[in-house]
């Protein structure tokens, strides 16, 4: 079989996709990954054809000049995800008429195939593989972003339809509209709904990487919405940091350990999570507290290192989870899917990007603490660690998860989904009418 891979040219967009593609071709499929240049190398070391296209607005989106808030926000969404559609689009159909692929599996902030998907000329099936939180418009009207838990009365009903007004007027809605003129540009209809929803409800399927139990009741889901699980991004080869017989004595111990991280994007100050939680749990001796800078270099991290704590650019997850005991996180999607199909709780502060429905998530499920800001104090933090160590709930809830998680294969998911596709040939027009 010939897949075709299309990935947003992020990092944690990047790697699930190409774990994937690994695994197809370990198993004789042809897979080729359509992405920016700067990922080449990447992409070629997992053993992947590439393919370019150039993705001229990854740099242009941070140049807006506007104070923080939602025109903002709204802006740079629209650079970083919306003007690169067109190319994006341009590139995949050049690759349908060269490359013959038998499916696409994109990302799912790579916009590129909402045209495909929107048009009427024949396609390869589509199957769309979400990187974050599932972004269905919600039954009880709260407005995504905002990491808003389900309503529990009528009290929060009317708050949140005020919000989600406040919020499709300042954000939804122009980004749908501004979606909108790009397809018509490309002489195609608009899009069915809000975009967070057209992206979900268009593909042939959509796999959302996570277990029913961490996400909110949406009702009635979509026909091609998929649950499979923990992707397990790809893991490569790097030795182990040389205090690692130190966190196997903490283990067999029985000393708790705490890691810390920003993950990879969020990560430009360290002053917002990881440097206030080692400077919180500094003077816990019966802690051994881990950190990573998510690849920025160690002494990026301003004043000393605690006695207790030890720092790594970069961590191996899979192999460090399971001995972790509490993990804090300004809440990336991938590394909070990691802890809880290790069973880890989690303490959580983080409100950018995707991070405030991550955490919102965190908190609502019970696996863990969500402080609701960008830079918890010291002492917020150590509190929240304190309380997830000593009440067994949060870890018991996490190890609920862990055993949900363990219970679904996603990559077997995944295969087995393109291939029934592939098989069907579903693809074309007929997906928008049945979705719409």
């Amino acid at each position: 079989m010939k897949i075709l891979i299309a990935a947003t040219p992020l990092t944690g967009h990047v790697n699930p996709l190409l774990a994937i593609g690994r695994t197809a071709a370990a198993r004789g499929d042809d897979v080729l990954v359509l992405t920016d240049p700067a990922f080449r190398r990447k992409v070629e070391a997992a053993g992947l054809r590439f393919t370019p296209y150039a993705d001229h607005h990854a740099a242009a989106y941070r140049e807006t000049e506007l104070p923080a808030g939602p025109e903002r926000y709204r802006r740079e969404f629209e650079r970083r995800f919306v003007d690169p559609m067109p190319v994006q689009a341009a590139a995949l159909r050049a690759l349908i008429a060269a490359e013959a692929p038998d499916v696409i599996l994109a990302g799912s902030m790579f916009l590129g195939v909402l045209p495909l998907l929107l048009d009427t000329a024949p396609r390869p099936p589509i199957v769309t593989v979400n990187v974050s939180f599932l972004f269905l418009d919600r039954p009880d009207h709260a407005p995504v972003g905002l990491g808003l838990p389900p309503a529990r009365d009528r009290d929060d009903l009317v708050r949140y339809a005020s919000l989600k007004a406040g919020m499709d007027a300042a954000f939804v809605n122009p980004v749908r509209a501004y979606t909108d003129a790009t397809l018509a540009r490309l002489g195609l209809p608009p899009l069915p709904a809000s975009l967070p929803h057209s992206i979900v409800i268009l593909p042939d399927l959509f796999l959302q990487p996570t277990v029913p139990g961490f996400e909110y009741d949406y009702g009635t889901l979509p026909s091609g919405l998929r649950f499979i699980g923990l992707l397990q991004p790809p893991t490569p080869p790097a030795p182990l940091p040389d205090w690692w017989p130190e966190l196997e004595q903490a283990n067999a111990a029985g000393r708790p350990v705490v890691l810390v991280t920003q993950g990879t994007l969020a990560n430009a100050d360290f002053g917002e999570l990881v440097e206030p939680t080692l400077a919180a749990l500094a003077d816990r001796d019966d802690l051994l507290v881990l950190a990573t800078t998510g690849g920025r270099p160690v002494d990026a991290l301003t004043g000393p290192v605690p006695a207790n704590a030890r720092v790594s650019c970069f961590l191996p997850f899979r192999d460090l989870l399971p001995r972790v005991s509490v993990l804090v996180t300004n809440g990336g999607y991938g590394s909070v899917s990691q802890a809880l199909a290790a069973g880890v709780p989690i303490v959580s502060a983080g409100l950018t990007e995707d991070k405030a429905e991550v955490n919102a998530r965190i908190g609502w499920s019970g696996v863990g603490i969500n402080l609701g800001t960008n830079a918890p104090s010291p002492e917020a933090i150590g509190a929240a660690v304190g309380r997830v160590l000593d009440e067994p709930g949060f870890r018991t809830r996490a190890g609920a998860l862990r055993d949900a998680f363990a219970a679904r294969d996603a990559m077997a998911s995944i295969l087995t989904a393109v291939d029934d596709l592939a098989r069907s040939g579903a693809g074309g027009a007929g997906r928008l009418a049945r979705s719409a």
